[in-house]
């Protein structure tokens, strides 16, 4: 099921952005087999792995790659792959003795995806970092956040999920494709730090036309304007509004019962101050529910500020069907949509465990060479992954 069905991809399991991008891949239809760690590590994440979310859709097999042997039987399934992704410090897999020199030898149409913060290259290539590391150097981060204050810190959306996973994947399948035509593979070198500055393309392009102000939270975008921000409401609860467009602040302002006369103009910022107060008293008159029932479904540019437990229960996004819930565990969907070629319902996460190795292993080796290689005890299990 799913537009990548008949795409076999083997993951060198990880945290954060290899995880998710092997995650996408799997939602799309591709056969994504993880290699795992024989033993447990922790991460500092104490979670049941149902929970583990990003490991759903796909089957593993636990090896130490420290073992010669177990490096042989992974160069076995590279054979038959589309692509392998890792997410090792540079350097890593070439000492492993699964670098892409070893794994294009084995299979020259491989595409070998690599994903770092900071890229194979570069002064700061071997060093470890994280998400917040990776934006901050990008000038992402500096620009979130609310006038006169710090940075805002976001959740990992931008770094690792964005500009990591997501240009990851992206470039995992641009290969794949050229790869259908040319017969040979490449290597996908996805940084964090490439991909969250090319998602600042837009802002980049702003500031250097003299369009965008270098002080936090002074811009339309950046919650400096009245209309593009959050609200609380009489009940304490947030909504949010953002008409950028003159004809839908009219109508916002027709509902909010302001006079437009007590504003101005829209984009003057010399007019925001005054603007916000005259907004913000607005939304306090009601509660968030009041608010919904009257401007959900208008051209105001609304939406209520929902928490991670309310969002699927939201009646748009539960008639899309943009969560779902697998064996008692509320998810969101896979996307985007195909029309000819839907995705399947995901499949729980799996452990790496001896009973599942045949069933891991089936269509990637014969019968006779997966009795082989169980018996030999190469595989382990790492039930905690």
């Amino acid at each position: 099921m799913g537009p990548l069905a008949g795409v076999k991809i083997i993951e060198l399991a990880g945290i954060g952005p290899g995880p998710m991008a092997a995650m996408m891949l799997a939602d799309l239809g591709a056969t994504v087999l993880r290699i795992e760690r024989r033993e447990a590590v922790d991460l500092g994440v104490k979670k049941a792995l149902r929970f583990n979310l990003t490991l759903r859709n796909r089957k593993a097999i636990a090896l130490d790659l420290k073992d010669p042997e177990a490096v042989r039987l992974v160069l076995e399934l590279v054979k038959d792959a589309d692509a392998l992704i890792e997410g090792f410090r540079p350097g890593v897999t070439e000492r492993l003795g699964l670098g892409p020199d070893d794994c294009l030898k084995v299979n020259p149409r491989l595409v070998y995806g690599r994903i770092t913060g900071w890229g194979q290259t570069g002064p700061l290539a071997k060093a470890a970092g994280h998400d917040i590391n990776y934006i901050a150097l990008t000038g992402v981060l500096n620009a979130i956040g609310r006038q006169g204050q710090l940075p805002a810190v976001p959740l990992a959306l931008l770094g690792d999920m964005s500009g990591g996973a997501l240009y990851l994947t992206i470039g995992v399948l641009a290969a794949i494709f050229e790869a259908r035509q040319s017969r040979l593979g490449q290597v996908v070198d996805a940084a964090i730090v490439d991909g969250a500055a090319s998602m600042a393309t837009l802002f980049y392009g702003m500031a250097a036309s003299g369009q965008w102000r270098p002080e936090r939270g002074s811009n339309v975008l950046d919650s400096g304007a009245y209309f593009y921000d959050v609200y609380p409401c009489r009940d304490d609860r947030l909504v949010s509004i953002g008409p950028i467009e003159g004809r839908f602040h009219a109508d916002l302002l027709r509902h909010l019962d302001i006079d437009p006369a007590e504003i101005g103009e829209q984009n003057d910022p010399r007019n925001w101050p005054k603007a916000r107060a005259l907004f913000a008293a607005a939304f306090r008159r009601r509660d968030r529910q009041a608010w919904c029932d009257r401007l959900e479904g208008s051209d105001v540019c609304f939406a209520p500020v929902l928490a991670f437990d309310e969002a699927p229960a939201h009646p748009h996004l539960r008639a899309r069907g943009t969560f779902i819930e697998v064996e008692g565990v509320m998810q969101p969907a896979p996307a985007p949509r195909f029309s000819r070629t839907p995705q399947s319902t995901p499949t729980p996460p799996e452990a790496a465990t001896l009973a599942g190795i045949d069933a891991a292993l089936t269509g990637w080796l014969p019968q006779p060479e997966i009795a082989r290689w169980r018996s030999s005890g190469v595989m382990g299990e790492n039930p905690s992954a």
